[in-house]
């Protein structure tokens, strides 16, 4: 019992400092540190050969995938073409559907791989003048940005490149098209709750005055948003000027050429060219003993998003002038996101490695045992909420128990499919709650506080994923 108060004593410190602001590469260590204590266990080996090793193995999986999404982002913000196309959908569905509107650029964007930190950026002063000129309150405009970039696009979309949705694939075999059926279902709940709910607040809803721009007082967490912002490449100041358009933006055409080359070159990677190649070498220890199954989902998107660089290079050269800086900016940017991941799966590790944590898991395990998808939708969506970090649980949640899950899914005869769109979905509800860097980060975009905007975005970005997980357990049972 003592190790289990231990675990919970551990997250509880974690989650209390990432609120306060200090970065997750501290928070996590010392969380880490607080929980082999507890259980005693040895601290420096805890250190070394448990959270490290796990960390590196996140990273040598992924880095990749960070690397070449954040250099995609940064392409399409320095080129105009993420403000195109948010400007295209705002001014073709017109100012009496400017919710409507804004959630559906951000979606544009992020489902084709925009990070999510590009879009805020890119569709806050959009938002802030249409919603002006609409009569709409401003503490929406947090969560309508939400519910384009932080739900459906992230996590239940086929094809999405979000890391979210790249995760499960070499725990299950499966590509980021997985299950997509469910995940049209999940996406058209998402996004016709959030919008029902939005619409019926800013017609009825009571909002708190705001006669002045809100700011974050706190200076610790003021720092870790600035932080944040320049590990994604960005700079705060740059997101508070108006909503003046840049000159020399592309044609429609160029902008949203990347996003369709980035989903069909992934489908057509996955399906097509990456099976008709011979991979039988992939069993040799020296190219990792595994199988293709494992490795075609990242090897698929990481050749679309490489090929799709390529294509945006050559259509926006002119736009780029600054091209060596445009890309080591999106390298740099690629850091700090990979590096906060994989350290909140190395304390995870840790976490896992205590004798108390078999507790914890057999607890998780013996929930629904005969239907794996309910205990797996449970530990993910915890997990999640308790990192504060959609793709640290869910990574957490699969290192631990992912072999387990995926026999017993094989057991009840459950398409590994189907459980990769699961953990995905499920990841997206409890990560979103108030000390979620995107979302901290996103308030101090939007120039709003939790106090006057973080319940719109609980409902659109946490609500609505639960929700439509609940109705994707109704229908996979």
């Amino acid at each position: 019992m003592t190790g289990i108060v231990g675990i919970l004593v551990a997250l509880a410190l974690l989650i209390l400092l990432a609120y306060r602001g200090v970065s997750v590469l501290i928070a996590a260590p010392v969380a880490a540190i607080v929980a082999a204590v507890s259980a005693g266990a040895p601290v420096l080996a805890s250190l070394t050969q448990v959270m490290m090793p796990s960390l590196g193995n996140f990273l040598a999986q992924f880095l990749l995938l960070f690397l070449l999404g954040a250099m995609f982002g940064k392409l399409m913000e320095d080129s105009g073409s993420a403000r195109k196309l948010a400007e295209a959908m705002v001014a073709r569905l017109g100012a009496a559907n400017t919710i409507t509107a804004v959630v559906l650029a951000c979606a544009v964007l992020t489902y084709g791989g925009v990070s999510l930190f590009v879009v805020a950026f890119a569709v806050a002063p959009l938002a802030t003048e249409l919603f002006a000129r609409s009569g709409l309150p401003r503490a929406l405009i947090p969560a309508t940005i939400a519910l384009g970039a932080f739900t459906f696009t992230m996590t239940a979309l086929p094809g999405t490149p979000a890391i979210q949705n790249a995760i499960p694939m070499p725990f299950f075999g499966t590509t980021v098209f997985a299950a997509p059926g469910l995940g049209l279902i999940a996406a058209m709940v998402m996004l016709f709750f959030g919008l029902a709910w939005l619409m019926w607040r800013a017609r009825y809803g009571r909002f708190i005055d705001d006669p002045a721009p809100a700011t974050v007082p706190d200076p610790a967490l003021s720092y870790r948003i600035r932080e944040m912002a320049q590990g994604e490449g960005f700079d705060i100041a740059e997101a508070r000027r108006d909503g003046t358009a840049p000159a020399g933006l592309p044609p429609l055409w160029v902008a949203l050429a990347p996003i369709i080359a980035v989903v069909a070159l992934n489908a057509a990677f996955a399906a097509l060219v990456l099976p008709a190649l011979d991979t039988a070498y992939l069993a040799d220890p020296r190219w990792g003993a595994t199988d293709f199954a494992r490795v075609r989902g990242i090897w698929a998107i990481l050749m679309a998003l490489a090929t799709t660089i390529f294509l945006m290079i050559l259509l926006n050269r002119r736009r780029l002038p600054k091209l060596t800086e445009t890309l080591g900016a999106g390298a740099s940017a690629a850091a700090l996101p990979a590096l906060n991941t994989a350290v909140l799966v190395g304390f995870g590790a840790i976490v896992a490695s205590l004798p108390a944590f078999a507790l914890v898991r057999d607890a998780v395990l013996g929930i629904a045992p005969d239907n794996p998808l309910i205990s797996l939708s449970i530990a993910v969506n915890v997990l999640a909420g308790i990192t504060g970090s959609a793709s640290g649980g869910m990574s957490i949640a699969l290192s631990t128990m992912g072999e387990t899950y995926l026999a017993r899914a094989t057991v009840a005869g459950i398409d590994p499919a189907v459980l990769h769109r699961i953990t995905a979905i499920a990841t997206g509800g409890l990560d979103a709650l108030p000390h979620n860097g995107a979302v901290v980060t996103l308030l101090t975009v939007c120039r709003m506080d939790h106090r006057r905007a973080y319940g719109d975005i609980f409902m659109v970005a946490c609500a609505g994923p639960i929700l439509a997980l609940g109705v994707l357990l109704i229908l996979a049972s």
